[in-house]
């Protein structure tokens, strides 16, 4: 039985969905999914979680995310990027002192309105399917933080863009607000996770390494890489009994804050809190 966290260079033209579906059928497990979706033409680092380690995924979906991005100006298209209908087309005359000065205006705390191809639902209905009926409804404004954009290339009417963000950002919405404010339209022209949360691309499997490999478990990392960044317990015999009942104890002498808890085997079992000298847990991660 598959239990842990795959790392998936996701190919162009597959949706995330997708991914999972093939994979649940190599590793044999229907306990899977996937933590953030990246749309089909986009490529890059998508980690899913088999088995126990489904329990995980809702402390991945706030976990920053870094892209590269190719940002096309002069074109504002339907979907914010090329692969939409053609909306627009304006004459590009940016230098590259002007397009790093707006750069530096979309670093921070922004607020950003999702774009009509998304899959948020708005009375029950998912953007994309509305969209691709003609029809566009008032969408809310999103709070987002864009902790950097770098400039990597700039030729033409084209950019290359690195982009470290906060969950929720929508970088084609982000090179449609760029190409607005500079004047000339913009879309996103290619898209590519090098960093999701605490896994890179180096550590990226593609799916051709994955369909002919013949012990894709080993590949797995184990449910505890995620939560590397909080100190680790080991637990007491008395103290793991508390734990494996879901109950927690009294912690003396440990500063407040999230740790990573293990039995005197090694085993992991949960990610616990302590606060008030109290230790309770948060989620249990070991086998029942």
């Amino acid at each position: 039985m598959a239990n842990g966290i795959l790392i998936v260079d996701k190919p162009r033209d597959w949706t995330s969905q997708d991914v999972v579906s093939k994979l649940r059928g190599v590793f044999h497990e229907r306990r899977a999914g996937h933590g953030g979706t990246l749309d089909p033409m986009a490529t890059g680092v998508l980690p899913l979680f088999f088995g126990r380690a489904t329990r995980a995924v809702e402390f991945f979906e706030h976990a920053d995310k870094t892209y590269v991005a190719g940002l096309r100006l002069g074109l504002v298209t339907d979907t914010q990027d090329t692969t939409g209908n053609l909306l627009e087309e304006k004459p590009c005359t940016v230098s590259r002192e002007e397009l790093e000065a707006a750069l530096s205006r979309f670093v921070g705390e922004l607020q950003q309105i999702p774009p009509m191809y998304s899959a948020i639902k708005v009375g029950g209905k998912k953007l994309y399917e509305l969209a691709r009926k003609g029809q566009e409804v008032e969408r809310k404004t999103r709070s987002i933080t864009v902790f950097s954009i770098k400039l990597l290339a700039f030729e033409g009417c084209d950019a290359t863009l690195e982009i470290h963000c906060s969950k929720g950002t929508y970088v084609r919405t982000l090179c449609h607000d760029l190409g607005a404010y500079l004047g000339c339209g913009g879309c996103m022209s290619a898209l590519r996770r090098v960093q999701a949360g605490a896994y890179g691309v180096k550590q990226s499997h593609t799916m051709e390494e994955l369909l002919s490999c013949k012990d894709p478990e080993a590949l797995l990392l184990p449910v505890d890489s995620l939560f590397l960044s909080y100190p680790d317990l080991t637990l007491t015999a008395a103290q793991e009994k508390c734990i494996r009942n879901g109950a927690g104890f009294t912690l003396c002498g440990k500063a407040e804050g999230k740790y990573r808890l293990y039995s005197r085997e090694g085993e992991f079992l949960a990610l616990a809190e302590q606060k008030a000298e109290k230790l309770q847990p948060i989620k249990s991660f070991f086998e029942v």
